[in-house]
């Protein structure tokens, strides 16, 4: 499949996941050179011509993230400089969206701050995933298409044909993504009611019936999985008969991996938003590739086809 002025690049962030959009789209990726000197400066340089073309940024803001976002930004800047068409930031993962408003006194919005940046740097355009709070779409000034990794978490748990499943939330911000999440399983829905202080997450309660079902856990993003371990307890404890994990992003950093290991989590399914190293890949995880999505969206933001028509297949 040809595309005329059609370039994709890549940083450092995730190389596999643009290799494999590229792949899906029957194109070569875009060459550049992306690089830190000794003094901690990243340096970029890209190799293609991009001349009025139509460009193509994957890059999520994951780990190291001061470094994929520096990357990104100048990334874009010297996409600018070279004269493209217009500019679309791919971030599947959008890093800071958890500081998304102003919850305690002098602290800063820094979602806001990050969306600022994209656009100065000369973006036209941003292509993201599940976001952790739908609000930060209007952070940004220029066009944002928010994708949803929904039908493919939810595909794979319909293929998997679980006896008696329950979703449940892992707290009262997901409900509405859980909610559609169980009606595609045609399944009830609970809630896991939790208190945050801090760092520090306190799970209160189990809203819903649970008892003797499987419950899936649905949730936006693991980091450190202390929130999604207690609320496998709690569920485990309210009569669950196994629990499983349905989340978007798997950031996994700290102690997550020796917190999943030891838990009584039956399987946590996440996407390759973020890359996953191999000592991260323990028996109870499984990744689904969101290339065929994004691949497909950048199809259709470049010959103009409507975004909003790409789940039409899933329903």
């Amino acid at each position: 499949m040809l595309f005329e002025k059609l370039s994709i690049f890549c940083g450092n962030a995730h190389p596999a996941l643009a290799s494999a959009i590229c792949d899906h789209l029957g194109m070569p990726l875009g060459r550049a050179d992306v690089f830190e000197f000794s003094n901690e400066n990243i340096f970029v340089r890209i190799l293609d011509h991009v001349r009025q073309h139509d460009v193509f940024i994957v890059q999520p803001t994951s780990s190291p993230v001061q470094r994929s976002i520096m990357e990104l930004l100048i990334m874009i800047d010297a996409l600018k400089r070279a004269s493209a068409g217009r500019i679309t930031a791919v971030v599947p993962y959008f890093g800071y969206a958890r500081t998304d408003k102003k919850d305690q006194p002098r602290v800063p919005i820094t979602a806001r701050l990050i969306a600022d940046l994209i656009t100065v740097a000369g973006a036209n355009r941003v292509l993201t995933m599940d976001l952790h709070a739908g609000q930060i779409q209007g952070f940004f000034s220029i066009p944002v298409d928010e994708l949803t990794a929904l039908y493919t978490l939810s595909r794979y748990f319909i293929d998997k044909q679980l006896r008696n499943p329950v979703v449940v939330a892992a707290d009262e911000g997901i409900v509405k993504r859980a909610r559609n999440f169980a009606d595609r399983l045609e399944v009830p829905l609970a809630i896991v009611e939790k208190r945050r202080t801090g760092e520090k997450v306190q799970v209160m309660n189990v809203i819903g019936d649970v008892a003797g079902k499987q419950a899936i856990i649905i949730d936006d993003e693991v980091d450190t999985a202390g929130s999604l371990v207690k609320g496998t307890n709690a569920i485990l404890q309210s009569g669950a008969s196994e629990v499983y994990a349905a989340i978007t992003h798997g950031v996994l950093s700290g102690p997550a991996i020796e917190r999943l290991s030891a838990s009584p989590l039956k399987e946590l399914v996440i996407t390759d938003t973020i890359p996953l190293p191999p000592q991260k890949r323990i028996p109870i995880l499984t990744s689904l590739s969101v290339a065929p999505l994004i691949a497909e969206t950048i199809r259709r933001i470049h010959v103009g086809e409507p975004v909003g028509e790409l789940y039409d297949k899933y329903k």
